[in-house]
């Protein structure tokens, strides 16, 4: 670890002088690899992780080259940025350094990509900790991408990556005196581990994101696109829905698009069954079904579904941390929660995100402006996705958000930023200043000496005077010459005022 960062900060040095016509070449060619490499990352990471779906892996492997790469392609990061002639300001970029990247297993190859391209386009060097669990993917997706760059004229050890990671050398990197920005995406302890390091980090917080279906919502679609977003790669995007919640209008109408969909609903019992699956330690969700499929998923509880099954569906009416069906599950687990009211409905969406997604997103599918601007002004998350898949379109995909795979909760989910975070967060800005206001600026004026100014001043007269003296030889107590020294004081006060600066 300490090696690759050494060689990063070599290289960052001299790719620190390069243009941004320089830089934005190397970017160009490296998200051109990316992208080409997308199909057979995918399968690794699929073969390696256990999670997922090749064909979505694919999708978010294009969304992390060339998804990203349009985003950022025109934006300056090099040299002078901005002028605002008004103001007689000019903005120049400057880069962090050396950014420790954290990748998790969950998206280990788009975020490998996506990560990188938003360093080197900030005109950073990055420092890859694998997932342990995505090694192999994680590191042939750098190297795909740093044998791009160096071909394309980038200097050596630009990008870098802990070949065997473990804890302790992730913990290393973070706290590495040469690592000047960190991008955590991961578990929850990670992240308070990049955040308790001392230095600058984007991290983010956990996704319980609940989906509200209002009544004026189009069933039929708003349906579709709830179980297209929650199977998309078997539910391992941090934005993907985790939990419906159904005005009891349209409740009926709901079940039936559901079942249509390929949705599964569990009797009493087997919702147990799957329950004791999803969290076997209440409070705690299971590894071993994230990016699992739902007949795995079923499988592993004993309960028997059809083959085309693609959700798992329990109506729930109870929400806490020991609650399996009202937690995060990132994988195609869904629970269904009724409602007589839209005020009812907030209620428990707020409930829902307040055990473990606040910050994040929150779904919606409504016809109703209003509808929409109230859950905006009222929800604490940073993104609210209306009549839209929400696994995809937080990160842009089918939105005009930033196309990004670190998402921000902003202060309430204690992130910094609320952002997709992208390149223009990875520089920092600094302003050159012409004056352009005339201050003007008084001469001081004659103060008044304060009675304590005052008394300071003759005790220290009387002070210097019995150093010379003895006043007790002399006859004369020094409460006497204290008094002496204030009354000559005041008459030359009185006679010549006394100038105090």
């Amino acid at each position: 670890m300490r090696n690759v960062v050494k060689r990063a900060k070599v290289a960052q040095a001299k790719f620190q002088q390069f243009s941004q016509e320089q830089v934005d070449r190397i970017v160009k060619l490296v998200a051109n690899a990316a992208f080409q490499a997308s199909e057979a990352l995918a399968r690794m990471a699929v073969e390696e992780t256990g999670m997922g779906v090749i064909e979505h892996k694919k999708i978010k492997n294009d969304l992390g080259s060339m998804g990203v790469y349009e985003s950022i392609k025109d934006e300056k990061t090099v040299g002078v940025i901005g002028v605002d002639h008004q103001k007689k300001i000019t903005e120049i970029a400057y880069p962090f350094g050396i950014i420790a990247g954290i990748i998790p297993t969950t998206n280990p190859t788009s975020t490998a990509f996506f990560k990188t391209l938003i360093s080197l386009k900030s005109q950073n060097a990055i420092v890859v900790s694998p997932h342990p669990s995505a090694v192999k993917c994680t590191v042939e997706a750098l190297r795909v991408c740093s044998q791009a760059a160096i071909e394309a004229g980038a200097p050596e050890g630009l990008i870098g990556w802990i070949p065997k990671p473990t804890m302790a050398a992730t913990s290393e990197l973070i706290q590495h005196k040469d690592i000047q920005l960190i991008l955590a995406t991961g578990g929850s302890g990670l992240v308070r581990a990049a955040y308790s390091s001392g230095k600058p980090a984007y991290g983010v917080g956990p996704g319980n994101v609940p989906v509200y279906i209002d009544r004026s919502a189009n069933v039929n679609r708003a349906v579709k696109m709830i179980v297209d977003s929650k199977t998309f790669d078997n539910g391992t995007i941090c934005a993907t829905e985790q939990a419906m919640v159904v005005h009891k209008n349209i409740k009926e109408m709901t079940i039936r698009e559901l079942k249509n969909n390929g949705g599964y609903f569990l009797n009493e019992s087997e919702k147990i069954l799957v329950e004791n699956v999803i969290s076997p330690i209440r409070g705690k969700l299971n590894p071993s079904i994230v990016g699992k499929s739902a007949v795995k998923i079923a499988k592993m509880a004993g309960v028997d579904v059809p083959s085309g099954t693609r959700i798992l569906i329990a109506e729930e009416d109870l929400i806490g941390k020991e609650i399996p069906f009202s937690i995060e599950k990132l994988s195609p687990i869904f629970a269904l929660y009724t409602v007589n009211s839209i005020d009812e409905g907030k209620r428990i969406c707020l409930d829902l995100l307040n055990i473990g997604g606040r910050g994040h997103s929150l779904a919606l599918h409504t016809n109703d402006e209003k509808v929409a601007q109230m859950f905006g002004i009222e929800m604490p998350v940073s993104r609210i996705l209306v009549n839209t898949p929400a696994s995809i379109g937080a990160a842009g995909a089918t939105t005009g958000l930033t196309v990004s795979l670190t998402l921000g909760c902003g202060s309430y989910g204690g992130n910094i930023t609320g952002d997709n975070i992208t390149a223009r967060h990875l520089i920092n800005i600094k302003r050159i200043a012409y004056g352009i206001k005339d201050v003007s600026i008084p001469n001081p004026t004659h103060s008044v000496i304060s009675k304590v100014d005052e008394m300071d001043g003759i005790n220290e007269i009387v002070e210097q005077v019995l150093k010379k003296i003895d006043g007790t030889a002399a006859g004369i107590h020094p409460g006497t010459l204290t008094e002496l020294v204030k009354n000559v004081m005041e008459q030359y006060q009185n006679h010549k005022p006394t100038k105090w600066i």
